[in-house]
């Protein structure tokens, strides 16, 4: 009698299990966002810096990031998980980084967030003034 006893118990926390694994994966499955448009980069970076005057916005080719010129500033904005991170870094080291198969790594010197990998086949833009 024990053994049956058991066995259901095992049954029923084995299923229970099942069931939280698959309210997990799906809960990990967000909406589909779409590619980020240059009037949505210019305000998602004004958002985060307030009062500069964004000179130019380039945005990725997969829509995913974009940069801006503001000054002597790049103003970066990169995808990460479901929402975008801005960062500012100086606009000559914007222009140092070279794309490499597509993708251009700007290093952005923070340890939360220490590079953004933006897909420009090419980078630096050509009006850079």
């Amino acid at each position: 009698m024990a053994g049956k006893a058991f066995l259901i118990q095992f049954a029923g926390s084995a299923a229970f299990v099942a069931v939280l694994a698959a309210v997990a994966a799906l809960a990990r499955i967000s909406k589909p966002r779409s590619a980020l448009t240059q009037e949505r980069a210019r305000a998602l970076l004004a958002d985060e810096f307030p009062g500069r005057e964004m000179e130019a916005v380039w945005v990725s080719d997969d829509g995913c990031g974009a940069v801006a010129r503001a000054g002597a500033q790049a103003l970066i904005l990169t995808e990460i998980g479901d929402g975008y991170v801005a960062r500012d870094i100086p606009w000559d080291g914007a222009l140092a980084a070279r794309p490499n198969k597509g993708i251009v790594q700007f290093d952005l010197a923070d340890i939360a967030a220490p590079r953004a990998r933006l897909a420009f086949a090419v980078w630096p833009p050509g009006d850079t003034h």
